[in-house]
């Protein structure tokens, strides 16, 4: 908790204050103050958000403030149906500075998950972890796409995903200045699944 009061108060514009348990307040200038709760679980289910909800009913976000934290897909839809946003310390502070804490989502994910749903070819999106969606395209064809953050993903990051969240048929990496490495890709091969960039994808989704 010390650690994230730090943190958020060291950011620019921003003022953090201790409430109650795992409860703090954000201020930012000319936006409403957030309630935020500061979770150091290394995985996030809907049990644990409804227990944060429980303690904390005026609560506008809920932040897994662990870097390698893990979302479950039934808990980040049950916190967007609940009007509470949800995601890394990084995205908290871009959000109370934003003013959309209640409907910010982690910021390493928003834009990947947004040109999937728009993607005209998706008929059905399902959305398992934070970084896992299972997709059924409008020929029928159903892929388990596995999403990789790193510049240039290495090989020990496309095995990690596929040992941490089972088979995917693809990984495509989302981080927008980066490429995956050779490793990489002769790695996904050996396990039996492509690792693309995004126009790679939208190939894929196209002929498939």
């Amino acid at each position: 908790m010390k650690r994230a009061l730090a943190y958020i108060s060291e950011q620019p514009g921003l003022t953090a204050q201790h409430v109650e348990g795992d409860l703090i307040r954000i201020g930012a200038e000319d936006q409403p103050d957030v309630l935020a709760v500061i979770s150091a679980a290394s995985e996030i289910n809907t049990a644990t958000a409804a227990s944060y909800r429980e303690q904390h009913p005026d609560m506008d976000f809920l932040c897994g403030y662990r870097k390698t934290c893990v979302w479950l897909g039934g808990t980040i839809e049950y916190l967007q149906s609940a009007g509470i946003g949800w995601g890394s310390a990084g995205t908290l502070t871009s959000a109370a500075l934003d003013g959309n804490a209640n409907t910010a989502s982690h910021k390493t994910y928003f834009f990947s998950d947004r040109l999937l749903r728009q993607y005209g070819r998706v008929k059905e999106l399902s959305r398992e972890y934070d970084r896992i969606y299972r997709i059924k395209l409008t020929t029928g064809t159903v892929l388990r796409i596995g999403m990789v953050a790193d510049y240039e993903p290495n090989a020990d990051a496309v095995r990690s995903l596929w040992d941490e969240f089972g088979p995917v048929d693809i990984i495509w990496n989302i981080n927008p200045n980066g490429r995956p490495s050779p490793e990489a890709i002769r790695a996904g091969i050996e396990l039996g699944c492509e690792v693309v960039k995004w126009e790679e994808l939208k190939e894929r989704l196209r002929t498939a």
